[in-house]
């Protein structure tokens, strides 16, 4: 097993180990950043350790004019650079790149279509491909309708059947509010069956988050006591130290609640949250997302405040090093009230959490980068320790960075007295396993090109999100506040976070 694991890290999350069949990726947005930094060099990378067929193909589709042999060697630049298996083999890449092409036009234009129809039937012809397609859309998504408009229109989706067959990988975000999530995904469903369409959140390709059903639900000690009965509440973090970087445009349309808790952090809530699924399938699985989506109490109206705390950072010191304020970031409005921290307070209405509460914290320009969800016990019923404070078990799954679980509980300190002191168990992925753990998008195309849906989001899980995300935003639209809390970058967020716990006899757990 060991040896496996060396050669091909990925394979131990594959219940059955399989080639997908060869197919042609193709880009769109191909001279953007992320397939620079993430795509080929996964698509590398899988090659390498021997996932993928030896014909699989790769075109790239952007406005840029450039030919095939410069597209290749500012992908191989890229794998140079961010590939997790480096240096870059030589002879490999020489045999990998003679499946890269490259197509330039505009997203809207149908000769660009017609021209990349043709490309595809050549590669089909010269490397054996029986017409299975993958689009990737790595693109804005104002992009995402044309783009889908004009595949239609080509001729270039099968929906009648599964071979050959067409699957479409749609990046975030998907959608900025409730109408316009049902808006897209009725546009992509216009071209497309809802199986083949596969709407990628990044953080479900990480290690530890997939582990998070593993652990639950393939140990027979943690799921009995995970309900509340013994849980008092979780805690998810999500926290960045960096600020913005220039992002000041985007930022300001988005706001962290956009940006991360309602696609990454929520993500992970519907996996802690989530009933165990009867089949370990793809719609099994996300039906039981679902019905934790739907279990949401929605926030009463008019007490919005008592749930949801906003903030933004100004200028302050991380690490050593001095960040400015979010005001002062270019293209950030000077009277700017867009959060770059947010925390909830949430309750899901179901058997096994009723009554517990769920805090949530995202945000920018923090002490540490960590994100980790956190369950803290009740109190043993009866305290045979008088006088002692006898600190709370906290079971804490550490997603990044350091990926791996800690189970903090009591324990006598050694000499005469009953001393007792918090102590932790840790598991690390790095030190238990001795493997790098592969890049999310290693897994997250595999799986779509083997057609497994599992670590996609569905579009009704899309817009439950959404439905109950969207009401905050909208009663901040109401409010017409003129100025929200501010932190200090490089500390742990504004006090009314504090106080929003400690309203409940609680307070934040610090990573």
């Amino acid at each position: 097993m060991s040896a496996v694991l060396e050669q091909n890290p990925l394979r131990v999350g594959l219940v059955e180990e399989r080639l997908p069949e060869p197919c042609t990726v193709v880009i769109f947005g191909a001279s953007g950043d992320l397939t620079k930094r993430k795509l080929m060099p996964a698509l590398y990378s899988l090659s390498r350790d021997r996932l993928l067929p030896p014909n699989i193909a790769v075109v790239g589709v952007a406005r840029r004019p450039i030919g095939d042999d410069e597209f290749r060697s500012q992908m191989r630049e890229g794998c140079d650079k961010f590939a997790r298996r480096r240096p870059v083999d030589a002879q490999l890449w020489q045999s990998f790149a003679q499946g890269i092409f490259y197509v330039g036009g505009e997203f809207h234009d149908p000769e660009a279509y017609r021209r990349l129809k043709a490309k595809l039937e050549e590669i089909d012809r010269a490397r054996g491909i029986a017409g299975n397609r993958v689009f990737y859309l790595s693109t804005p998504p104002t992009s995402f309708p044309p783009i889908l408009e004009q595949l239609g229109a080509a001729g270039l989706i099968n929906r009648d059947g599964e071979r050959p067959f067409t699957r479409i990988i749609v990046e975030k975000p998907f959608g900025t509010d409730l109408d316009s999530a049902r808006k897209l995904n009725h546009e992509v469903q216009n071209v497309a069956n809802e199986n083949q369409i596969y709407r990628i959140d990044h953080y479900l390709g990480k290690e530890t988050v997939q582990n998070l059903l593993v652990f639950r639900f393939a140990n027979g000690i943690f799921e009995p006591i995970w309900n509340q009965k013994y849980v008092d509440h979780v805690q998810v973090t999500g926290a960045e130290q960096i600020g913005i970087e220039g992002r000041g445009g985007y930022f300001e349309q988005a706001g962290i609640l956009r940006d991360m808790v309602q696609n990454h952090l929520f993500q992970i809530v519907n996996l802690v949250a989530m009933e165990p699924p009867v089949a370990w399938t793809a719609d099994e699985i996300r039906d039981e997302k679902l019905k934790v989506l739907k279990a949401l109490r929605p926030i009463p109206d008019g007490h919005f405040d008592e749930y949801v705390v906003r903030g933004q950072y100004t200028a302050g010191s991380i690490s050593g090093k001095s960040l400015r304020g979010y005001k002062e970031e270019p293209g950030v409005a000077p009277n700017s009230i867009t959060e770059t921290y947010v925390a909830l307070r949430f309750f899901i209405d179901n058997w096994r959490w009723a009554g517990v509460p769920f805090y949530l914290r995202s945000a920018k320009a923090m002490p540490k980068k960590v994100t980790e969800v956190a369950l803290h016990f009740k109190a043993a019923p009866l305290s045979l320790f008088a006088g002692q404070k006898v600190e709370p078990n906290v079971l804490a799954i550490r997603i990044q960075p350091d990926e791996g679980i800690s189970l903090k509980f009591g324990s006598k300190v050694p000499g005469p007295s009953n001393e007792i002191h918090p102590v932790t168990m840790e598991f690390r992925y790095g030190t238990s396993f001795g493997v790098e753990p592969p890049e999310a998008y290693e897994r997250l195309i595999l799986d779509c090109m083997l057609g497994d849906a599992t670590l996609f989001t569905r579009g009704d899980e899309v817009e439950a999100s959404w439905k109950w995300v969207s009401r905050i935003h909208q009663a901040w639209a109401a409010q017409a506040v003129r100025q929200i809390p501010m932190y200090e970058a490089g500390t742990w967020g504004p006090k009314e976070a504090d106080a929003l716990l400690e309203r409940d006899g609680r307070a934040w757990r610090r990573p």
